[in-house]
């Protein structure tokens, strides 16, 4: 059989009464134990708070103080409070912890609650008490606590004192929000979040101040602290103080305080104190940022075709034609944060003002910054000068001082310019010959070519084209800004026959629209054979009156010579006597270099009667003996009587001695005389003969005149014949009036043949020149040419015609007739069937030579002109012109 299970044990409980008194204890412990730790623990947060407000008022609480203040006032809540609760509460849930609580302040009843607490667990046997003594016990500890309060056995209760402390501090933590909102807000904040960058609040508040500041180095500087627009206060004046210098004080001026402080080198803080602000800048001197380099980068106009450039600007200075781009660049010793160019200012060159109604387009802006460098946006250059000012701050807020300014000088491409050299503004020349010159052509941005070109005009009318043409002599390119070409002009080679010509050289830019520049003009006459030989007859007039006036002079020159000569040696050495001599000697010098002079033009002018080739071989000859004379007189004889001239005046000299170098003189200038006064005959009989052979070339000459007239006459008749003058074209008019001037010209011109040949005929006697002489009066040449003036006023032009034609045959029948007499006369005096002598066989030889070197000169001339020609033709260009 199973053993039967045993009985629960019997237990017995604390009276009812008993335990509801227990209850009422603790809870009225728990109930003052808790408030007691929400009271700490909010005396705690309140403490703190109040704590870091207030020193707030006084300093910039760091960060550090907040914390630990924060965490000493938390700790009351997180701490303290959960301890007291766990000391309190839970430590005194149970009747014997409660009994033992009890204890403390009963003692006996709190030993008997005890017991009676721990009868409840004893169990019931027959070895322990019975229930009713457990029972009986319990009643009896219950009745006596009945008659006790055990609320007075709590620990001493600090609940009310603590409550009316948070409370306290709650009003004055409230109050604080109600007198400073916003400082209790700052400081709430402040607390709440100790290690944040929330500034302290201050009654008197900045409007972002600096606590860093760069300053120019070794220069006064100025901070300038301004007030906020919510500053509550606003003191009337603020201290400042650097280091440990003398206190700088600032008033408030617009809501501003200006502090100046002395030139600094070293880094060190300022202490600003405003009103309850107390703030701190450290201050540290630096150089002033500057620019290193600054260059520009031009971009010329496009017709220019020139490369970009980028210049060097630390003068300040950059010249631009107009039209070109500009981009300035600095390159600066520290990084900006920011630079500015602008506004520009119209200036002059010149005067450095303003010119009148010219202002500079609106140039301003920023510029573009990369690290150290800055670039400013195209500019484009127009055609004032003008002035950029530039300023820059740096990363550290200094600004570069005075900045810099860049002067833009705007230039404007000028035509190019053009000229000849080495050719005079008149040249007279044979269409054979060859005139070599250079030109030159030059211009500020580029030269495109450069060239020669000629325009013909006839002086006599005539139904020829009169010449025009040019010749390119060099390409340029946009960077070649002056080009010299030699050039060779040969009116031969070009073909152009003798007439008038206006000779021009050009030049070409590159700039849209402008067309060719010119130089000055220069003029030249290419003569006919006979125009040149008359030419040659007036320039032979002319040296031959200078040698005349040259022989007088040195005639005279001997005749004081003779009266010094007459004087004795110690009248000689005399002061008054020897400047007679010194002037006599200078004398002599000038007129040693004027026959040099005379001598060299006589030359030029024999070549040049060579190279004509019509003027005859005895005309030559006489020339020749004539210059040879000259020659000698310059070379030789005169050099020596200025010589003895000046030993004359020696002072070293005896008496003896200056007489005798007188004498020598005399004796020499004798022969220089006579060698002159024989060379004057020369040139005179070759003159006389030059003076017969020009009655030819000028009579050809009116020949060829009237023959013009003639066919510029035959040219028009079509148009002109049977018209009244007011009908007639303009340029038939022109014609007609430039035919009759012609004609006019032309018999002014036979006039004065005829009577330059009733002078030569009464210088002469020469039978050939009376009877061309007297048929021309016979023929009443005079009055024929006058009525075919008047005819050609009246356009009637056929009868003007056949009377031009009827003067022209007789005129050159005359000439040839003239030409046939001349050539038959001896010029030397023999007869015309004489042997030449060997002198004329050895001119002749000379002559021949002379021509042939002329020649040969010509030619060479004629072909460097042609050669020119090819290479400055086009490639289509049409077969040059032939000589």
């Amino acid at each position: 059989m199973s053993a039967l299970p045993n009985p629960p044990e019997p237990t017995v409980a604390i009276p009812d009464a008993l335990r509801r008194q227990l209850d009422d204890f603790r809870r009225h412990l728990w109930r003052v134990k808790a408030q007691e730790a929400v009271a700490a623990g909010i005396i705690g947060l309140l403490v703190s708070f109040l704590l870091v407000y207030g020193l707030d008022r006084v300093w910039q609480t760091p960060a550090m103080v907040r914390l630990a203040i924060l965490i000493g006032g938390t700790s009351l809540f997180v701490i303290f409070a959960p301890y007291w609760l766990h000391r309190w509460v839970w430590k005194h849930r149970r009747e014997n912890e409660l009994a033992r609580l009890i204890a403390r302040r009963y003692p006996g009843l709190g030993d008997r609650l005890l017991g009676v607490i721990e009868l409840q667990a004893q169990r019931e046997d027959g070895d322990t008490l019975s229930p009713r003594l457990r029972a009986a016990a319990m009643e009896a500890v219950a009745a006596e606590s009945g008659r006790r309060e055990l609320q007075d056995a709590l620990p001493p209760q600090r609940h009310r004192r603590w409550g009316l402390a948070a409370l306290g501090l709650g009003a004055i933590a409230a109050l604080a929000f109600a007198l400073t909102p916003r400082a209790g807000l700052n400081a709430l904040e402040r607390w709440l979040m100790p290690l944040s960058a929330t500034e302290r609040y201050t009654f008197t508040r900045l409007d972002s101040p600096p606590s860093y500041l760069a300053v120019p180095f070794g220069e006064s500087f100025d901070v300038t602290l301004k007030l906020a627009e919510d500053s509550e206060r606003e003191p009337e004046r603020a201290s400042g103080r650097y280091g440990l210098q003398p206190e700088v004080s600032a008033s408030l001026t617009s809501g501003e305080y200006r502090f100046t402080f002395p030139g600094q080198q070293d880094p060190g803080g300022a202490v600003f104190r405003v009103g309850d602000l107390r703030h701190m800048v450290r201050i540290e001197p630096v150089q002033r940022p500057s620019a290193e380099d600054i260059a520009a980068t031009v971009t010329p106009p496009a017709y220019l075709q020139l490369p970009q450039r980028t210049l060097d600007l630390n003068t300040g200075v950059v010249s631009a034609v107009e039209g070109s781009e500009i981009r300035i660049t600095l390159t600066t010793n520290r990084p900006l944060a920011r630079a500015t160019y602008g506004p520009a200012r119209a200036e002059s060159v010149e005067t450095g003002v303003v010119p009148d109604g010219e202002t500079p387009p609106p140039l301003a802006g920023s510029l573009e910054i990369s690290g150290l460098n800055a670039s400013t946006p195209v500019i484009r250059v127009g055609d004032v000068p003008m002035v950029i000012p530039f300023a820059w701050t740096d990363s550290l807020g200094l600004d570069g001082g005075a900045g810099f300014t860049v002067r833009l000088d705007a230039l404007r491409d000028m035509p190019p310019s053009a000229y000849l050299q080495g050719i005079d503004r008149q040249k007279v020349m044979l269409p054979e010959e060859t005139v070599d010159f250079e030109t030159l052509a030059e211009d500020d941005f580029g030269i495109k070519s450069a060239g020669i070109e000629w325009q013909g005009e006839f002086t006599r009318p005539t139904d020829a084209t009169p010449a025009k043409g040019e010749m390119k002599l060099a390409d340029g390119a946009p960077e070649e800004r002056r080009i010299l070409r030699s050039a060779a002009f040969s009116p031969g080679a070009l073909g152009i026959p003798p007439q008038k010509l206006i000779l021009r050289g050009f030049s070409e830019d590159y700039y849209p629209g402008r067309g060719r520049v010119y130089s000055d003009p220069v003029t030249i006459y290419v003569l006919t054979r006979d125009e040149h030989a008359q030419l040659l007859k007036s320039q032979f007039d002319r040296n031959i009156s200078e040698l005349e006036d040259l022989a007088r002079r040195e005639l005279n020159e001997y005749e004081e010579n003779q009266r010094l000569e007459r004087l004795e040696g110690e009248e000689l050495q005399n002061d008054e006597n020897r400047k007679r001599l010194e002037a006599q000697e200078q004398a002599e010098a000038e007129n040693t270099r004027r026959m040099e002079e005379l001598t060299e033009r006589m030359e030029q002018l024999m070549k040049d009667a060579a190279r004509n080739g019509d003027i005859e071989k005895e005309t030559m000859q006489k020339m020749a003996e004539s210059l040879k004379s000259m020659q000698e007189l310059s070379e030789q004889d005169m050099p020596e009587v200025r010589e003895k001239l000046a030993e004359s005046q020696d002072q070293a000299n005896t008496p003896e001695k200056a007489e005798e170098d007188l004498a020598k003189a005399v004796e020499q200038q004798k022969e220089v005389v006579e060698k002159m006064q024989e060379a004057v005959e020369k040139a005179n009989d070759a003159n006389r003969r030059f003076e017969a052979g020009t009655f030819v070339n000028r009579l050809k000459k009116a020949a060829d005149e009237q023959n013009g007239i003639a066919s510029s006459l035959i040219d028009a008749f079509n148009r002109i014949l049977g018209s009244k003058t007011g009908d007639l074209d303009p340029s038939d008019v022109r014609r007609l009036s430039e035919a009759g001037r012609q004609q006019s010209d032309t018999a002014s011109d036979v006039r004065w043949i005829q009577e330059d040949l009733s002078h030569y005929f009464a210088r002469t006697e020469e039978a050939s020149f009376q009877e061309i002489l007297n048929a021309m009066r016979d023929s009443q040449i005079d009055v024929g040419l006058d009525d075919v003036r008047s005819r050609l006023q009246t356009n009637h032009s056929f009868m003007a015609t056949e009377g031009a034609r009827k003067w022209a045959g007789m005129l050159a029948e005359w000439a040839a007739k003239l030409e046939g007499e001349i050539g038959g006369d001896d010029p030397m005096g023999g007869g015309a069937g004489g042997a030449p002598s060997s002198e004329d066989e050895d001119f002749e030889f000379m002559l021949r030579v002379m021509k042939m070197i002329q020649e040969e000169q010509d030619l060479r001339g004629r072909t460097r002109a042609l050669e020119q020609l090819r290479r400055s033709a086009d490639p289509d260009a049409t077969e040059l012109p032939r000589s």
